[in-house]
């Protein structure tokens, strides 16, 4: 990128799996159009190429991340880091939108004018340290929510007495060797339960410590009957099929969790206790909360129930009184040594990658903000965003966050319009931007933008509404103001 401003018609900052799919989108609607991808890091995939620890894999099926536009096609369902990552950069490849990626770019700043109806974002080489900037009629952030560059992890009392190694798995060390070592993870999340049973195979011993359970169900690595499918049905029908049993699937369990709370956890728990005949249930898989109050867990073919059973893995609830020079003493009384200590204890949020915007010469307060049909902001023109659900697989709201924004932009070249903007209802009430109770959330949702007590304005957490507010319904309503193309910038 030169010194002086180059310009794009569409700007997508983050090159992992929603902006790769955005561009892919863009490309596909628009050939004409020019895109270029910011990415801050040296390489695309960005959570799948980031994360390196043992076992790292999806937490959703592959037929609902996925791509809708590009079938997955390896067997397992639910899929390790480097086939998601693969797959990520061949979809890439496929669509051409490889070659629009800028790497070691961070975009640090965007300032919109009205007069000229374009974004000039200030960016940050990350490999120099140089800055240089790039106009854009319209950008979309899809950097996600949290942190790349730090995980969360808590002041621990004593932590630098321990003498043996601690890792935080956002940076896992590549020459980690925990062959025949005790190895400790603090943590109750996805993240600690892929880990236990993945580090088992070579550590003499894993031990889970978690200071509060949470909901951990076993689902198939592989879907058999999307496997048949494949072999019987052309590949994107296969595809289509499979990825519309498992989004029902996905809603029936959400839905049923939350209108029968009791029910459900009687169920998850029916399930465990067949899992795990010799555990105290009731201690280590029993959570304060209701199911799908805080993201379920899910184990591909029982792995951590199988390793819990075979005494690879053992259990621990509890708090953590002190580290020690050879682990960690708990509030109980218990000790627990360790040579490796792993603090699978979440991220840290970061709204919108960081990105600061100036509207007119105004700097906006995001949290002053209200986020409209859970894509745009108010007040802040001609931008979009990706946020997945949390209660579903991430790329089911990407695509249709993009299939809204295709619809978006072909709607302003039809009408002549030049720009965009949400405008907020005062009488609207604010609500949390993620109504969630996960503790990564409530730590940070604070510096976020609000959502809004009623439609347009509140983030819907159903696929099926969001399908007929984002792919079929208008993209011209009351909450949102279109401003004709200038045919050249106004003179100042």
């Amino acid at each position: 990128m030169p010194n002086t401003p180059d310009h794009v018609d569409v700007l997508i900052i983050g090159a992992g799996l929603s902006g790769i799919g955005a561009a892919c989108h863009i490309r596909e609607k628009f050939p004409t159009r020019s895109v270029a991808i910011l990415e801050a890091r040296a390489a695309s995939g960005g959570t799948w190429d980031l994360f390196r620890y043992p076992g790292i894999r999806s937490d959703s099926d592959m037929f609902t991340l996925g791509y809708r536009f590009r079938p997955w096609s390896d067997d397992n369902a639910i899929a390790d880091g480097p086939s998601i990552l693969q797959y990520v950069r061949d979809t890439a490849a496929e669509y051409g939108v490889d070659h629009d990626i800028r790497y070691n770019r961070r975009a640090n700043r965007a300032e919109w004018s009205s007069r000229t109806q374009t974004w000039t974002v200030t960016v940050e080489h990350t490999d120099t340290g140089e800055t240089s900037s790039v106009s854009a009629n319209f950008v979309m952030s899809c950097s996600g929510y949290y942190r790349y560059d730090e995980g969360y992890t808590p002041d621990f009392p004593g932590v630098d007495e321990f003498e043996g190694t601690l890792v935080h798995p956002q940076h896992w060390p590549d020459d980690l060797d925990y062959s025949g070592k005790k190895v400790l993870i603090i943590g109750s999340g996805a993240t600690a339960v892929t880990l236990a049973p993945s580090m088992a195979a070579d550590a003499a011993h894993v031990t889970l410590l978690q200071r509060s359970p949470s909901y951990i169900i076993s689902v198939p690595a592989k879907d058999a009957l999307a496997n048949r499918l494949r072999r019987w049905l052309p590949p994107s029908i296969a595809y289509s099929v499979s990825r519309g049993k498992a989004i029902a699937v996905s809603t029936a369990l959400y839905q049923l969790c939350r209108r029968f709370p009791n029910f459900m956890r009687a169920r998850i728990r029916d399930m465990q206790v067949r899992q795990l005949p010799d555990v105290d249930v009731d201690t280590h898989f029993n959570p304060k909360y209701n199911p799908w109050d805080q993201r379920l867990c899910l184990v591909p073919n029982s792995d951590l129930f199988r390793a819990i059973r075979r005494g690879s893995v053992s259990m621990a609830t509890d708090t953590i009184a002190t580290f020690t020079p050879g682990g960690i003493d708990l509030t109980s009384g218990q000790k627990l040594t360790a040579d490796i200590i792993v603090t699978a204890t979440g991220l840290n949020l970061l709204a919108l990658g960081g990105l600061t915007f100036v509207v007119d010469g105004e700097e906006i307060v995001l949290p002053e903000t209200m986020t409209y049909k859970g894509l745009m902001l108010s007040g802040i023109p001609n931008f979009g965003y990706i946020v997945g659900y949390t209660n579903a697989s991430w790329t089911l709201k990407a695509d249709l966050v993009c299939d809204y924004i295709c619809r978006l932009l072909e709607h302003m070249d039809t009408h002549g319009y030049g720009s965009v903007v949400a405008t907020r209802d005062p009488s609207v009430d604010e609500e949390p931007f993620l109504d969630f109770a996960a503790g990564y959330v409530l730590r940070s949702v604070n510096t976020f933008p609000h959502q809004g007590s009623r439609a347009p304005w509140k983030l819907r957490m159903n696929y099926y509404r969001d399908v007929l507010t984002l792919r079929r319904g208008s993209v011209a309503d009351e909450a949102v103001e279109f401003a004709a193309k200038r045919s050249a910038p106004a003179e100042a």
